[in-house]
């Protein structure tokens, strides 16, 4: 009988630290904004004010047609002003560095002077049709996702030059560090400061969108048609969200890191959904 006691709690623990290795990740809806939104596809956590900035489409998602906006959100899901700055065609993805903030706006990447509330300046990228994602990194570059033509972009001072190629499907762009994480058509990659481009993990739904980082080995990607994943770098993809049976959108994906809270524009349900992290 001594023997055997040991031997069930052996069992018991190793069925226990499974179980806990197996636990996966959820996400919990904490509220939705009323429909108010013009076909949000972006949302941005501002720390340092909490808020979100969300980009309103308004329209042919491509289209050069001056109704798109940016639009603030309160992290209580109280719609604070629809279009705080409007003027721009169809934006997108949204990257904050100091008092400025930029938008992916078709062809050009709209500055915002947060400050005057008023757009400061259009930074054209030679080529490009399908701006789509921003990230900024601690010293200001700039980097944009081209979808339509699978390119890369990198902008200082200003200037656009080309920075990767032949990226068929990308769409989602993180700085870290000195390294730019990318999702492209159900993948997510990595490039290097010397351009060396490593696959971290694949076998995602292809319409893949927005990508923020969890911690320096997770990462959140969302698909555009309705699925969130939880992504390690060791290659694992978690489902934590699926709401295509609901017609409702995942876009580009904001996040506070903080209080683990991911927020969500629904596309054309035309609202933010906030959700809590688990």
């Amino acid at each position: 009988m001594k023997k055997i006691f040991p031997l069930m709690v052996s069992s018991v623990l190793i069925i226990f630290l499974c179980n806990v290795a197996n636990a996966q990740h959820q996400l919990i809806k904490l509220w939705q904004t009323d429909s108010a939104l013009k076909v949000p596809e972006s949302a941005l956590f501002n720390a340092a004010n909490n808020f979100l900035y969300e980009s309103n489409i308004d329209g042919d998602p491509w289209a050069k047609d001056g109704k798109g906006s940016i639009g603030k959100v309160g992290l209580d899901g109280r719609i604070i002003k629809v279009d705080w700055v409007s003027g721009l065609n169809a934006p997108k993805g949204m990257g904050l560095h100091k008092n400025k903030l930029y938008a992916a706006d078709v062809d050009n990447v709209v500055v915002i002077d947060v400050a005057k509330e008023a757009i400061s300046n259009r930074i054209p990228v030679e080529g490009a049709s399908g701006l789509n994602d921003i990230s900024v990194d601690a010293n200001g570059i700039v980097y944009v996702t081209d979808s339509r033509i699978g390119k890369l972009y990198r902008i200082e001072n200003d200037k656009a030059s080309l920075y990767a190629d032949n990226l068929n499907g990308i769409n989602g762009v993180l700085c870290v560090g000195k390294d730019v994480y990318v999702v492209v058509s159900g993948s997510l990659l990595k490039i290097s400061p010397d351009k060396k481009i490593t696959k971290i993990a694949s076998g995602m739904e292809p319409a893949t969108d927005g990508l923020e980082q969890i911690s320096d080995t997770e990462f959140l990607v969302s698909v555009w048609n309705g699925i969130i994943y939880y992504v390690n770098v060791n290659g694992t993809v978690e489902k934590l969200l699926d709401t295509r049976d609901q017609k409702s959108n995942t876009a580009d994906i904001g996040y506070d890191a903080k209080k683990k809270i991911v927020y969500v524009p629904t596309f054309f349900r035309n609202s933010i959904a906030a959700y809590q992290l688990k």
